[in-house]
């Protein structure tokens, strides 16, 4: 039983989707890691009205042959316009940048169905004059009302001499997507050595411009502004995930914004090794919080998918130490699928409290979310760490900040290997290879925490979440 997409003998990719007609198109490229992890890939796409049932539709947008610009079809946008449907994507091929060729451009397909996709042969844009033809990728494109014309944007680098951190997002203008004007610099930080997966979006009074940086903590970032023109804030928690979630794109139905991501999987399924391109697509709804900032959660109808919740056990209770530790066993848990919720308090001074999962009674041995109260974080792990270290943790940490006395929620997901936490907006997601035993317990570290309201839920609604096999059909070169 799995609740997360991942296609058939494949990996998810970055995303790309796109809402029409009550269903959302996730295009997406697909690594069969065969022979190696990352060769050439095209764009697939799956259908969802849920998030919970999918439909695989085959291949949208095809590769071509090594000698070609388009060796690979890396990230773009599906956008509508002049009463066709359009995909803007990154072509790439890994062969050029030694030949002395810009190894990536920007080219173009049309549809009326979005289904079918002609590749029109016309587009091509390459980098700019002072820009890197090799790091030139994964346009977005949105219609801006304002200005009554189109807006594309997408990550670049400019060229330095031999300077790494001229990663930034450029754009261009268009009022008939026929011609392009190149604007120069939409959001250049002087920060990270490339941007990836950017994504512009208005809710209320805010825009929100996200990217996706792998040369400082790789992942989803975002910044907000009143105005288009900037200046772009960071926020005190800039991101929606940790680590293990990647190349992050929005898209609304128009009453709710949703996340596209991958949770990246560990090379060979092992805790100690780093993270892999490509995994499973993880889908968290945002929302904006009264200051302006985002928040993620669990989307309803992914929610509404699990069977009626079990109550763990009756009324409260609560953890009291000083100077030590006081542990609760909560319950047994099934090996691979669960949902567990709870409500939590804490108290003044309180300095660290947690959830142990997957623990072996006899030795303790566990995976664990640590919420650190004096430094303000939350962070995924095992324990004990002996001998150190035991699981390839970093990056798999969160701001938090929680208050004393207020009651908190906190919902605990686990889909086979992935875990994910949601407490008050914050999301942290992990990855489990090696548990040790099926017992959940919570913990606090020299001060008090009460919990309640302990659920759990075992398995989704329907015995069997189906996802088709891919439908069979020739695109259209």
């Amino acid at each position: 039983m799995k609740l997360f997409y991942e296609p058939n003998n494949a990996y998810f990719g970055d995303c790309m989707p796109f809402y029409h007609d009550d269903t959302f198109y996730v295009f997406h490229q697909r690594d069969a890691r065969n022979p190696r992890p990352f060769e050439p890939f095209e764009w697939s796409l799956a259908t969802t009205k849920d998030f919970v049932h999918y439909e695989d539709k085959g291949v949208a947008i095809p590769k071509e042959g090594d000698d070609s610009p388009e060796q690979y079809i890396f990230a773009g946008s599906v956008f509508e316009g002049n009463h066709k449907f359009h995909a803007i994507y990154t072509a790439y091929n890994r062969d050029f940048a030694a030949q002395g060729k810009d190894a990536q451009v920007l080219m173009s397909a049309e549809s009326d169905d979005l289904l079918n996709w002609k590749k029109t042969g016309k587009f091509v844009l390459p980098a700019p004059e002072g820009y890197d033809g090799n790091d030139w990728r994964d346009p977005f494109i949105l219609w801006e009302e304002e200005s009554q014309q189109y807006i594309m944007i997408l990550g670049a680098r400019k060229l330095k001499g031999k300077q790494m951190r001229t990663g930034r997002t450029v754009w261009f203008t268009s009022k008939d997507l026929s011609e392009w004007h190149f604007e120069g610099d939409f959001w250049a930080p002087e920060t990270f050595t490339m941007h990836e997966m950017p994504d512009l979006f208005k809710m209320g009074d805010w825009w929100y411009l996200l990217t996706t940086e792998y040369s400082e903590r790789s992942k989803t970032i975002y910044r907000m502004s009143r105005s288009l023109k900037g200046p772009w804030i960071a926020p005190a928690d800039d991101a929606f995930d940790g680590r293990a979630y990647y190349a992050a794109r929005s898209c609304s139905d128009g009453k709710h914004r949703y996340l596209f991501g991958w949770a990246a999987t560990k090379t060979d399924n092992q805790d100690m090794n780093s993270w892999d391109w490509a995994g499973t697509f993880v889908c968290h709804e945002i929302y904006q919080r009264p200051d302006g900032t985002l928040g993620v959660k669990l989307p309803d109808s992914m929610l509404s998918a699990y069977e009626p919740d079990t109550e763990v056990m009756k009324g409260p209770a609560t953890l009291e130490t000083v100077d030590s530790q006081a542990n609760l066993h909560i319950t047994e848990t099934p090996e691979d699928f669960y949902k567990v919720e709870m409500d939590f308090q804490i108290s003044e001074n309180t300095r660290m409290f947690g959830i142990r999962l997957f623990e072996d009674p006899e030795t303790g041995d566990s995976y664990k979310y640590e919420v650190n109260l004096a430094e303000n974080r939350i962070y995924f792990d095992r324990t004990p760490n002996q001998p150190w270290y035991r699981y390839f943790d970093k990056g798999l940490e969160r701001p938090i900040h929680l208050e004393a006395g207020r009651k908190y929620h906190a919902r605990l997901i686990v889909d086979d290997s992935i875990v994910i936490m949601y407490i008050d907006g914050v999301s942290l997601i992990a990855r489990m290879h090696a548990k040790a035993g099926c017992d959940l317990s919570a913990y606090v570290i020299d001060g008090s925490l009460k919990i309640e309201n302990i659920t759990i839920a075992k398995s989704l609604r329907l015995s069997l979440i189906h996802i088709s096999e891919p439908t069979r059909r020739t695109p259209i070169s």
